[in-house]
C-alpha cells in the first residue's frame, strides 16, 4: 500500500489551492524581495496575527503555503519544493531528519514554540473514570479502551503530523522502549496497539474538521491532537500522559537553496518570533509553549515536566509502524464512490475521471471495502470490491476493471444516487464509513434537495453519523454541494481549483 506518496498532481493541486499570498494573480513561485515564501505546517495558519505584527518591526513579510508536514517533507525530498520556497516551518522536523533527501536541503533550524501530543477528554468522562489529569498514564488511557469506556478520535497519521506524533506517543509508550523506537519495539506492542486504535471512532485529515465532527457525534469520550489544538475546545480536560509525550517544537528552517540575503531575512524572523514579548503573545493566542527561558506557558498549561518519548530511530520503522496502523492496527474503510457520468461527462471529464479512480487504487489500504456506484439519470450500478489482505490484487484490479467500463450518459440525479448510497451501507460501527460524491453539474433528475434532507433527517443514528464528502468539478454547483456536505457534517473538496487527482487524495485523510 502507498505510504506518504505525493503525486506531481497532488503537490500541484496543494500549491494552487493553500498558498496565501498578497497581490492579485501573484505567482506562488515569484520570489520578492523582503518576502519569504515559507512552506508551512497547516495548524500555524493562527500564526498569522503574529506574523503581521513581526512584519511591522522587522520589514519581513511571510507568504505561507499550508500543507501537510509530512506531504511537505516528500515535497522537499522531491526537489520541488528547490526555488519555490525560502524556508521551511513545519510542526517538527523529527521525520524529516530520517530523510536524507530532505534532512540535506535544510542548512539550519531555530524552535519557535512547543506543544505535546496530549489526550483531551470529556470532563463527564473523566469523573467517570476516576482520572485525576495530572496522574493519567497512556497504560490507563489503553484500559480504558480495552474496557470499553474510552472512544476517541485522532487525525490520519500518513497525512498530518499531529496523527503522527500521536502514533509514535502510543507506540513508544505501550512498548516501553527506553531509547530510539525499533522494529522489534513494535512487533512486542502489536496486540496493545490493536486494542488501543479499536477505541478509535473518528479519524480526519485536518485537526479543524476533527473538532466539528467531534461536536457533532457527541458520543465520542476524547480527541488525541497537540495540546494546543485541544485547548480550544470547549468542554475537555487535556491530560498530558504522566508516562511520556512526544513534543512537536515548531522550528523555522533555512534552506540550502536560498541565497546570503534570504537566509539573514529567515535569521531575522526567527529573531523576532523568541523575543520575550512575541513569545508572551504566542502561548496566550494558540496556547503553545514558550520555548525562550524566562517567559511563562499562558495560564490554564500545565507546567510539570513530562519525558520525551523515544522517536522511529530510522525512516523503515517509522514508514513501518505507518504501513502497520493502516493496514493492521486501525478500524478498515468503508467507501461508497457515488460518480457521476451523466452525459455530459463525456470526453475529457469522463477520462479524467478514470485517471483520477485508477490511479487511486495505489492508495486503497487492505481490508478496505470500495464500491463504485456510478449514476445518470439513475444508479447504473452498484459494485463492491474488498482489499483482502490474502489477494489484495483481485480487489484492485476490480476497482481498475469497473473504472475502465464506465460510459457517459443520461440527466444527473444527485439526491437519488445518495439515497442509494445511504441504503446499500446500512449500519456497521466497525469501519470508519462514508460516501464520496463526485458530480460535473446540477441535480437535473429525480429526488431534489429538500426530499433528500427529510430523507437523511429519516435515518437512524449511526446511519446519520456516515459524512458525504462532494468534489466540486466541472459545472457543479457550489450552494447545492456545500449543502450536502454541512446537512451530512462532510467536507467540501473543490477540484476545480486544483486537480480531480488532488481531491480524491486528499479525502483519503477522511476515510
Amino acid at each position: 500500500m502507498r505510504l506518504l506518496r505525493l503525486t506531481a498532481l497532488l503537490a500541484a493541486a496543494l500549491l494552487t489551492g493553500c498558498t496565501a499570498e498578497s497581490g492579485k494573480g501573484a505567482s506562488p513561485d515569484a520570489p520578492q524581495p523582503g518576502t519569504l515564501r515559507v512552506l508551512a505546517s497547516s495548524e500555524l495558519a493562527d500564526m498569522a496575527p503574529v506574523l503581521e505584527r513581526v512584519e511591522k518591526e522587522t520589514g519581513v513579510t511571510v507568504r505561507p503555503t499550508y500543507m501537510g508536514t509530512l506531504d511537505a517533507v516528500d515535497l522537499l525530498a522531491s526537489g520541488r519544493a528547490d526555488g519555490r520556497y525560502d524556508a521551511l516551518w513545519l510542526s517538527s522536523n523529527d521525520y524529516l531528519r530520517l530523510r536524507p533527501d530532505a534532512a540535506g536541503k535544510v542548512v539550519s533550524e531555530t524552535p519557535v514554540m512547543a506543544s505535546p501530543v496530549a489526550i483531551g477528554v470529556r470532563s463527564t468522562s473523566v469523573q467517570a473514570l476516576g482520572w485525576t489529569a495530572e496522574n493519567v498514564t497512556w497504560a490507563q488511557v489503553e484500559q480504558a479502551v480495552r474496557a470499553g469506556k474510552l472512544t476517541y478520535g485522532m487525525t490520519d497519521p500518513s497525512r498530518s503530523n499531529s496523527g503522527f506524533s500521536t502514533l509514535v506517543a502510543v507506540a513508544s509508550a505501550l512498548s516501553g522502549a527506553q531509547s530510539a523506537l525499533t522494529d522489534a519495539d513494535i512487533t512486542k506492542a502489536t496486540p496493545r496497539l490493536k486494542e488501543f486504535f479499536r477505541g478509535q471512532q473518528l479519524t480526519s485529515g485536518s485537526s479543524g474538521w476533527l473538532a466539528s465532527a467531534y461536536k457533532r457525534r457527541g458520543n465520542v469520550d476524547a480527541l488525541l491532537n497537540y495540546e494546543s489544538v485541544l485547548k480550544g475546545i470547549p468542554g475537555l480536560t487535556v491530560i498530558r500522559p504522566r508516562d511520556g509525550v512526544v513534543t512537536a517544537d515548531y522550528p523555522l528552517s533555512s534552506l540550502a537553496a536560498t541565497d546570503g540575503t534570504t537566509r539573514e531575512d529567515v535569521r531575522r524572523l526567527g529573531e523576532a518570533l523568541r523575543t520575550p514579548r512575541v513569545q508572551r503573545e504566542i502561548t496566550e493566542r494558540t496556547h503553545r509553549r514558550p520555548v525562550v527561558a524566562g517567559v511563562a506557558p499562558a495560564a490554564g498549561l500545565d507546567t510539570t515536566r513530562r519525558r520525551e518519548l523515544p522517536f522511529p530511530g530510522s525512516r523503515s520503522v517509522a514508514d513501518g509502524l505507518l504501513d502497520s496502523y493502516q493496514n493492521k492496527l486501525r478500524r478498515p474503510s468503508r467507501t461508497v464512490y457515488v460518480l457521476d457520468t451523466s452525459g455530459s461527462m463525456e470526453g475529457e471529464r469522463l477520462a479524467g475521471l478514470k485517471k483520477a479512480l485508477t490511479d487511486l487504487t495505489g492508495d486503497f489500504r487492505e481490508r478496505e471495502a470500495v464500491t463504485l456506484m456510478p449514476f445518470g439519470s439513475v444508479v447504473k450500478s452498484v459494485r463492491t470490491h474488498v482489499v483482502d489482505p490474502a489477494d489484495p490484487q483481485s480487489g484492485l484490479d476490480g476497482i481498475r476493471k469497473d473504472t475502465a467500463g464506465l460510459e457517459a450518459d443520461g440527466d444527473t440525479a444527485i439526491y437519488t444516487s445518495l439515497e442509494k448510497a445511504y441504503d446499500h451501507l446500512g449500519a456497521d460501527e466497525d469501519t470508519f464509513t462514508s460516501i464520496v460524491l463526485m458530480t460535473d453539474g446540477e441535480n437535473t433528475a429525480g429526488a431534489d434537495a429538500r426530499e433528500f434532507t427529510a430523507f437523511y433527517e429519516r435515518l437512524d443514528g449511526i446511519a446519520r453519523q456516515i459524512p458525504v464528502f462532494p468534489i466540486l468539478f466541472g459545472d457543479s454547483d457550489r450552494s447545492e454541494l456545500e449543502h450536502i456536505a454541512d446537512l451530512t457534517g462532510g467536507r467540501l473538496f473543490d477540484a476545480r481549483q486544483g486537480s480531480l487527482d488532488g481531491a480524491f487524495e486528499e479525502i483519503r485523510g477522511y476515510q
